[in-house]
This record gives C-alpha cells, structure tokens and sequence, in this order.
C-alpha cells in the first residue's frame, strides 16, 4: 500500500443544484453537489470506474490521465 502522501483523491463536483446538500465520500473519490439524478450519475460512473481499476490491477496512482478520462466516458449513464 502507499503512503498517504502518494495516493489520489478523484473530486467531483456537481453543478447544479434543487437546494439540497449531497456528499459522497469514499476512500478513493468525493462526489459533492448536483441535483440528486446528477448526484448518483457521478457516483455510479466513478464506482464503475474504480471497478474497471480493480480489475485491471491499477490503482488511481497509476492510471494516466488519458486512461481515467477513457474510463469515466465509458461509465457514463447515457
């Protein structure tokens, strides 16, 4: 395992808003904000991200840019 200084932290912020506070935090993403459809959007597409992750053996550390932008697209509810 790494040490805390070495791991990363995937924040989501939703933007819009029905005046409602939502936080979801996990030990390796935080969702915040977003109306709730948004609010569980994100939360769905970055489970299914980190699941993708696991499979593959990676940890967020490790997974480029490009590779986290693909993977976020495909988990996207359409």
């Amino acid at each position: 395992m790494k040490s805390g200084k070495d791991r990363a932290h995937l924040f989501g912020i939703g933007l819009d808003s029905d005046g409602q506070k939502r936080i979801t935090q996990a030990e390796n993403f935080s969702i915040v904000g977003g109306t709730e459809e948004t609010h569980e959007k994100m939360t769905e597409t970055v489970m299914k991200t980190f699941e993708d992750l696991k499979r593959k053996g990676k940890h967020l550390e490790e997974t480029s840019p490009k590779e986290l932008g693909e993977l976020l697209n495909k988990n996207m509810p359409r």
